[in-house]
């Protein structure tokens, strides 16, 4: 059999699809939906019929234009157990509410919930979304229909904006960082996902392959980037693996880790192996929450901005909903870099 071609989802009804089935102008529909006088009773009826069947729902921003209410933004978050992301979150709810927006916080990382979770939790509540969603993108975006979706840390480029994060940069400045302090058996420390490597890892082993590429004659002599992968990114995972890398690989001189929660992990599993950090062994974490300030030794990190980028995820939604940005357009998809912070660990 010929395979069947892929089934594409159906194109979210708009309020010109209700005003041609029901025979009437695009403002007689926005009277209908949001209850005003002056529509006779068998017009609304016939309104109201129409959108029943093609599925519309008015989003919640239009309906605040004709009423008079505030803008409702729903916040998508994965765990607020690890710091990076209440500071995230901090920086939205802080730009948003300089605007006179509400917050709908939901944090999907527990219990098994995904992100498309989150998404349909939040729907009927909000007028747009911010949030890691993750490969439940293009998922969300057809859900919330008309309604704008800021989606943040997306490898391939989502069926609504973006805020993505520059990781060949970021795996650059640690790598030629770290080579330069003449490490040379780097391994990288991931965290397990749904697709496999995290898009950070990826970027790990592009870069060290470009590194390695370079070298010519005497890459048989260069280890190639190795990257060890945690079931979870909590701590204490990252401190269980940090040690069985250090059995498997006991000449590795440089760990490079998902985030600085689980660098956090790494510090403490060297330290009770016996290792000395940064003197036997360097670590670089990723993220740069204040906690990496507060370890011992202080962690080197790929840091980001994170009060940058809630600014930048609430500019790109205010220009969305203001309709100064297009969906499709340049403007609508932002790259951020992180920066290497030298600290003690590395």
């Amino acid at each position: 059999m010929s395979p069947q071609p892929e089934r594409q989802p159906r194109k979210p009804a708009t309020i010109l699809d209700v005003a041609a089935a029901a025979g009437v102008s695009r403002q007689t529909v926005t009277r209908a939906m949001n209850a005003m006088p002056g529509i006779k009773a068998s017009t609304m009826e016939r309104v109201l019929q129409a959108a029943h069947e093609l599925g519309y729902a008015p989003s919640r921003f239009a309906r605040g234009l004709v009423q008079g209410s505030e803008v409702s933004v729903g916040l998508a978050i994965p765990d607020l157990e690890n710091p990076y992301f209440p500071a995230f979150a901090s920086s939205v709810v802080e730009h948003a509410t300089a605007r006179g927006w509400h917050v709908v916080v939901d944090d999907f990382g527990h219990g098994g919930r995904t992100a498309m979770d989150a998404v349909e939790r939040l729907a009927p509540q909000v007028d747009a979304i911010i949030g890691y969603v993750g490969e439940d993108a293009d998922g969300a975006a057809h859900l919330m229909g008309r309604r704008p979706l800021v989606a943040l840390d997306n490898a391939v480029q989502p069926a609504c904006a973006s805020i993505d994060f520059d990781y060949h940069h970021a795996a650059a400045e640690a790598i030629h960082y770290l080579r330069a302090s003449g490490r040379r058996r780097i391994v990288y420390l991931d965290a397990s996902g749904r697709g496999g490597l995290s898009n950070r890892a990826k970027a790990f082993q592009d870069v060290m392959s470009e590194v390695l590429g370079k070298i010519g004659s005497s890459v048989s002599r260069e280890p190639t980037g190795h990257v060890v992968v945690a079931p979870r990114d909590s701590a204490a995972v990252a401190a269980h693996a940090a040690q069985e890398l250090l059995l498997s690989r006991p000449d590795t001189d440089a760990i490079v880790v998902f985030n600085d929660l689980m660098a956090a992990g790494v510090l403490k599993g060297l330290t009770a192996a016996g290792l000395r950090v940064p003197a036997d062994i360097a670590v670089v974490g990723m993220d740069g929450i204040p906690l990496g300030e507060l370890l011992t030794p202080a962690l080197t990190t790929l840091a980001l901005d994170l009060r940058e980028v809630g600014r930048t995820a609430v500019e790109v939604l205010a220009g969305l909903l203001a309709g100064d940005i297009e969906l499709g357009g340049r403007a609508a998809h932002r790259i951020i870099r992180p920066t290497l912070r030298v600290r003690e660990s590395a």
